[in-house]
Protein backbone atom coordinates (compact mmCIF):
# COMPACT_ATOMS: atom_id res chain seq x y z
CA UNK A 1 0.00 0.00 0.00
CA UNK A 2 1.50 3.34 -1.05
CA UNK A 3 -0.42 5.39 1.53
CA UNK A 4 -0.29 3.79 5.01
CA UNK A 5 -2.92 6.24 6.26
CA UNK A 6 -5.48 4.36 4.19
CA UNK A 7 -5.09 1.45 6.59
CA UNK A 8 -7.69 1.30 9.33
CA UNK A 9 -6.44 1.05 12.88
CA UNK A 10 -6.25 -2.53 14.15
CA UNK A 11 -5.18 -4.07 17.45
CA UNK A 12 -1.91 -5.13 15.83
CA UNK A 13 -0.77 -2.09 13.84
CA UNK A 14 -0.70 0.73 16.41
CA UNK A 15 0.35 1.93 19.82
CA UNK A 16 -1.01 4.58 22.18
CA UNK A 17 0.54 7.35 24.24
CA UNK A 18 -1.07 9.46 26.96
CA UNK A 19 0.73 12.77 27.41
CA UNK A 20 0.31 14.80 30.62
CA UNK A 21 -3.20 13.71 31.54
CA UNK A 22 -2.75 15.41 34.90
CA UNK A 23 -5.07 17.62 36.98
CA UNK A 24 -3.15 20.88 36.81
CA UNK A 25 -2.93 20.55 33.05
CA UNK A 26 -6.67 19.82 32.92
CA UNK A 27 -7.39 22.95 34.99
CA UNK A 28 -6.13 25.03 32.09
CA UNK A 29 -8.32 23.35 29.47
CA UNK A 30 -10.98 25.65 28.02
CA UNK A 31 -11.60 23.94 24.67
CA UNK A 32 -14.14 21.42 25.97
CA UNK A 33 -15.87 20.32 29.15
CA UNK A 34 -13.20 18.93 31.47
CA UNK A 35 -15.34 16.09 32.79
CA UNK A 36 -16.09 15.02 29.22
CA UNK A 37 -12.38 15.18 28.46
CA UNK A 38 -11.59 12.93 31.42
CA UNK A 39 -14.42 10.56 30.48
CA UNK A 40 -13.11 10.24 26.94
CA UNK A 41 -9.52 9.73 28.06
CA UNK A 42 -10.41 6.95 30.49
CA UNK A 43 -12.68 5.32 27.89
CA UNK A 44 -9.82 5.31 25.38
CA UNK A 45 -7.57 3.71 27.99
CA UNK A 46 -10.13 1.00 28.75
CA UNK A 47 -10.51 0.26 25.05
CA UNK A 48 -6.74 0.01 24.65
CA UNK A 49 -6.62 -2.51 27.48
CA UNK A 50 -9.39 -4.61 25.92
CA UNK A 51 -7.46 -4.85 22.65
CA UNK A 52 -3.99 -5.16 24.24
CA UNK A 53 -2.69 -2.01 22.59
CA UNK A 54 0.89 -1.18 23.66
CA UNK A 55 0.45 1.94 25.80
CA UNK A 56 2.84 4.57 27.15
CA UNK A 57 1.97 7.06 29.89
CA UNK A 58 4.19 10.11 30.27
CA UNK A 59 3.93 13.03 32.69
CA UNK A 60 5.59 16.39 33.21
CA UNK A 61 6.69 17.99 36.50
CA UNK A 62 4.35 15.82 38.55
CA UNK A 63 5.49 16.94 42.00
CA UNK A 64 6.47 20.50 41.08
CA UNK A 65 3.38 21.59 39.15
CA UNK A 66 1.09 19.21 37.29
CA UNK A 67 -0.03 16.67 39.87
CA UNK A 68 -0.39 12.93 39.44
CA UNK A 69 -2.06 11.24 36.48
CA UNK A 70 -5.83 10.76 36.88
CA UNK A 71 -6.33 7.82 39.26
CA UNK A 72 -9.07 6.47 36.95
CA UNK A 73 -6.48 6.26 34.16
CA UNK A 74 -3.90 4.63 36.41
CA UNK A 75 -6.51 2.09 37.54
CA UNK A 76 -6.78 0.84 33.97
CA UNK A 77 -3.04 0.07 33.88
CA UNK A 78 -2.03 -0.89 37.42
CA UNK A 79 1.70 -1.07 37.90
CA UNK A 80 2.55 0.49 34.54
CA UNK A 81 5.69 2.66 34.70
CA UNK A 82 5.01 6.38 34.34
CA UNK A 83 7.64 8.19 32.27
CA UNK A 84 8.34 11.49 34.03
CA UNK A 85 9.81 14.41 32.07
CA UNK A 86 10.82 18.03 32.43
CA UNK A 87 10.48 18.88 28.73
CA UNK A 88 7.19 20.14 27.30
CA UNK A 89 7.95 18.03 24.23
CA UNK A 90 7.77 14.32 25.03
CA UNK A 91 9.90 13.56 21.99
CA UNK A 92 12.84 15.29 23.68
CA UNK A 93 12.89 12.64 26.41
CA UNK A 94 14.94 9.55 25.60
CA UNK A 95 12.76 7.33 27.82
CA UNK A 96 9.72 8.18 25.72
CA UNK A 97 11.50 7.60 22.43
CA UNK A 98 12.79 4.26 23.72
CA UNK A 99 9.30 3.20 24.82
CA UNK A 100 7.81 4.02 21.43
CA UNK A 101 10.58 2.13 19.66
CA UNK A 102 10.18 -0.89 21.95
CA UNK A 103 6.47 -1.06 21.15
CA UNK A 104 7.40 -1.49 17.51
CA UNK A 105 4.38 0.19 15.88
CA UNK A 106 4.66 3.13 13.49
CA UNK A 107 1.06 4.26 13.99
CA UNK A 108 0.94 6.25 17.25
CA UNK A 109 -2.39 7.29 18.74
CA UNK A 110 -2.06 10.37 20.96
CA UNK A 111 -4.21 11.67 23.81
CA UNK A 112 -2.74 14.59 25.70
CA UNK A 113 -2.75 18.04 27.26
CA UNK A 114 -2.37 20.66 25.96
CA UNK A 115 -3.12 20.27 22.26
CA UNK A 116 -1.23 23.39 21.22
CA UNK A 117 1.92 22.63 23.24
CA UNK A 118 2.71 19.07 24.26
CA UNK A 119 0.63 17.32 21.60
CA UNK A 120 1.69 19.61 18.77
CA UNK A 121 5.42 19.48 19.45
CA UNK A 122 5.43 15.72 20.01
CA UNK A 123 3.45 15.04 16.84
CA UNK A 124 5.59 17.19 14.57
CA UNK A 125 8.89 15.85 15.94
CA UNK A 126 7.76 12.20 16.00
CA UNK A 127 6.81 12.45 12.32
CA UNK A 128 9.88 14.44 11.26
CA UNK A 129 12.54 12.66 13.30
CA UNK A 130 11.03 9.27 14.09
CA UNK A 131 9.07 8.54 10.91
CA UNK A 132 5.91 7.80 12.90
CA UNK A 133 2.31 8.23 11.75
CA UNK A 134 0.35 10.25 14.31
CA UNK A 135 -3.35 9.83 15.04
CA UNK A 136 -4.50 12.67 17.31
CA UNK A 137 -7.53 11.89 19.49
CA UNK A 138 -9.22 15.28 19.35
CA UNK A 139 -11.86 14.65 22.01
CA UNK A 140 -9.38 13.10 24.46
CA UNK A 141 -7.06 16.10 24.17
CA UNK A 142 -7.62 19.69 25.23
CA UNK A 143 -6.23 23.17 24.77
CA UNK A 144 -6.22 26.38 26.78
CA UNK A 145 -8.94 27.81 24.52
CA UNK A 146 -11.11 26.50 21.74
CA UNK A 147 -9.01 28.50 19.28
CA UNK A 148 -5.78 27.09 20.71
CA UNK A 149 -7.06 23.53 20.32
CA UNK A 150 -8.63 24.05 16.89
CA UNK A 151 -5.69 25.85 15.32
CA UNK A 152 -3.22 23.34 16.77
CA UNK A 153 -5.31 20.55 15.26
CA UNK A 154 -5.33 22.38 11.92
CA UNK A 155 -1.57 22.86 12.01
CA UNK A 156 -0.99 19.20 12.77
CA UNK A 157 -3.45 18.06 10.10
CA UNK A 158 -1.65 20.23 7.52
CA UNK A 159 1.56 18.48 8.55
CA UNK A 160 0.01 15.03 8.08
CA UNK A 161 -1.50 14.14 11.46
CA UNK A 162 -4.73 12.13 11.25
CA UNK A 163 -7.54 13.50 13.47
CA UNK A 164 -9.69 10.89 15.22
CA UNK A 165 -12.05 10.57 18.20
CA UNK A 166 -11.85 8.02 21.00
CA UNK A 167 -14.97 6.10 20.01
CA UNK A 168 -13.89 6.02 16.38
CA UNK A 169 -10.61 4.43 17.45
CA UNK A 170 -12.31 1.82 19.64
CA UNK A 171 -14.78 0.83 16.93
CA UNK A 172 -12.00 0.55 14.34
CA UNK A 173 -10.28 -1.85 16.71
CA UNK A 174 -13.52 -3.84 17.12
CA UNK A 175 -14.43 -3.64 13.41
CA UNK A 176 -16.81 -6.60 13.39
CA UNK A 177 -19.57 -7.24 15.96
CA UNK A 178 -19.02 -10.95 15.35
CA UNK A 179 -15.69 -10.57 17.16
CA UNK A 180 -17.08 -12.02 20.37
CA UNK A 181 -13.84 -12.08 22.38
CA UNK A 182 -14.01 -8.28 22.76
CA UNK A 183 -17.73 -7.61 22.18
CA UNK A 184 -18.89 -7.64 25.81
CA UNK A 185 -16.01 -5.49 27.01
CA UNK A 186 -16.57 -2.94 24.24
CA UNK A 187 -20.28 -2.78 25.06
CA UNK A 188 -19.44 -2.22 28.73
CA UNK A 189 -17.28 0.77 27.75
CA UNK A 190 -20.04 2.08 25.49
CA UNK A 191 -22.64 1.86 28.25
CA UNK A 192 -20.42 3.66 30.75
CA UNK A 193 -18.73 6.28 28.59
CA UNK A 194 -20.64 6.83 25.33
CA UNK A 195 -23.50 9.02 26.49
CA UNK A 196 -26.61 8.70 24.33
CA UNK A 197 -25.13 5.73 22.45
CA UNK A 198 -24.66 3.90 25.74
CA UNK A 199 -28.19 4.78 26.84
CA UNK A 200 -29.46 3.38 23.56
CA UNK A 201 -27.60 0.14 24.17
CA UNK A 202 -29.21 -0.16 27.61
CA UNK A 203 -32.60 0.53 26.06
CA UNK A 204 -32.09 -2.17 23.46
CA UNK A 205 -30.90 -4.66 26.08
CA UNK A 206 -33.93 -4.11 28.30
CA UNK A 207 -36.76 -3.32 25.91
CA UNK A 208 -35.80 -5.37 22.87
CA UNK A 209 -33.71 -8.23 24.21
CA UNK A 210 -35.35 -8.27 27.68
CA UNK A 211 -32.00 -8.66 29.41
CA UNK A 212 -32.94 -9.12 33.09
CA UNK A 213 -29.58 -7.93 34.44
CA UNK A 214 -30.24 -4.45 33.01
CA UNK A 215 -33.70 -3.96 34.53
CA UNK A 216 -34.82 -2.51 37.85
CA UNK A 217 -35.88 -5.90 39.20
CA UNK A 218 -32.25 -7.01 39.36
CA UNK A 219 -31.20 -3.96 41.39
CA UNK A 220 -31.98 -2.91 44.92
CA UNK A 221 -34.96 -0.54 44.77
CA UNK A 222 -37.27 1.20 47.22
CA UNK A 223 -40.62 -0.47 47.76
CA UNK A 224 -43.49 1.30 46.05
CA UNK A 225 -45.82 3.24 48.33
CA UNK A 226 -49.26 1.59 48.13
CA UNK A 227 -52.04 3.68 46.70
CA UNK A 228 -54.77 4.80 49.09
Amino acid sequence: MTNPKLEVLTPTNCQLIFIDQQPQMAFGVQSMDRQALKNNTVALAKAAKVFNIPTTITTVETEAFSGHTYPELLDVFPGKPILERSSMNSWDDQKVRDALKANGKKKVIVSGLWTEVCNNSFALCAMAEGDYEIYMVADASGGTSKEAHDYAMQRMIQAGVVPVTWQQVMLEWQRDWARRDSYDAVMAIVREHSGAYGMGVDYAYTMVHKAPQRTASSHETLAAVPAK
